[in-house]
């Protein structure tokens, strides 16, 4: 592949970002005592309660990729840190829904808010058709790595 392709430019911009976003989270995992797991956990979660998704245990597990003694290791974390609840279902009784702690959510806001209001200026300054465009490579590079991962 040449490596100055206008495709490569953008694969090398992206794993920049991402490198940015990794190093971010791990700094806010290490200020609050928390795994860089966990971090990620808590992003799924928040990302699931946004669209309507009823989270629970094996839904994260299979997000993270962790086996089932870990998913309950890690909720056990969230919930001893009051950062994650477990609660009943009130559709089905027997299974275990997992929300976010007000707690977290405001913990994420302290640190990343600064973060997330400079990444929306930089989107404001982009009209609706260029933002569409960003938006549609990203859910193609996100299925993409999707396809890679499973296959």
């Amino acid at each position: 592949m040449d490596d100055q392709s206008p495709a490569m430019r953008l694969v090398h911009l992206l794993r920049a970002v991402t490198v940015e976003f990794d190093l971010l989270g791990a700094e806010f995992a290490v200020r609050n005592g928390l795994h860089p797991t966990d971090v990620r956990a808590l992003i799924h979660l928040l990302d699931a309660a946004r669209v309507g998704t009823r989270a629970t245990p094996g839904w994260l597990g299979e997000q993270l990729r962790l086996n089932s003694a870990g998913t309950t290791a890690l909720v056990d974390r969230l919930e001893k840190l009051a950062l994650v609840r477990r609660c009943r279902d009130t559709a089905d009784r027997r299974r275990v829904l997992l929300e976010v702690e007000e707690k977290a959510t405001e913990l994420g806001w302290t640190f990343f808010g600064p973060v997330i209001g400079e990444v929306v200026a930089a989107a404001e300054g982009f009209e609706a058709g260029e933002l569409e465009t960003v938006r549609r490579f990203l859910a193609a590079v996100l299925e993409s790595t999707g396809r890679a991962h499973s296959a």
